[in-house]
């Protein structure tokens, strides 16, 4: 079960799309994520960058993720939100949990891959000490069609 959206939730998701739209220009899957603190002050923002880098773990959660460690100087990120547009993985979603972010919102369901609800429930899997709130379907029709869209030119 996921909870309601907050009123700046759809406001996080729009600018994880904004962060999103960059990726095709170097042939990286469009997915942004965007990670603010307590006060909503952005600390990072990130798209997608395997294609980019050569580096099968730079999905835009872990990017994103690593620059607000910087920024706070710290691994831990207690407090934050963490705004993606597409369900996280099983790596994006341990990596969540390992930081100790306090929310994870994303907009589209992914069922094939998705780590937070529906393909496995990682993040709220009880066996794990740190469980984040999730907020799932947040601009879910948004989010899809960058998606459908990217994959449209992509695989035809």
């Amino acid at each position: 079960m996921t909870l309601p959206p907050l009123a700046s939730d759809e406001a996080l998701v729009r600018r994880a799309l904004e962060v999103a739209a960059a990726a095709p220009a170097t042939g990286d899957v469009p997915i942004g994520a965007v990670v603010v603190d307590a006060s909503g002050r952005e600390l990072a923002a990130a798209c997608n960058a395997r294609e980019a880098t050569g580096d099968p773990t730079a999905h835009a959660e872990l990017l994103a993720l690593r620059e607000a460690a910087r920024v706070v100087d710290s691994w831990r990120l207690e407090g934050c939100t963490v705004a993606v547009t597409v369900e996280p993985c099983t790596m994006c979603a341990g990596a969540l949990g390992l930081a100790r972010v306090a929310r994870v919102v994303f907009g589209a369901w992914e069922p094939k891959t998705g780590a937070v609800g529906s393909l496995w429930d990682v993040l709220r899997d009880r066996r794990l000490n740190h469980r984040p709130e999730v907020v799932g379907g947040v601009l879910e029709a948004d989010c899809a069609a960058l998606l459908e869209g990217f994959f449209a030119t992509h695989r035809a």
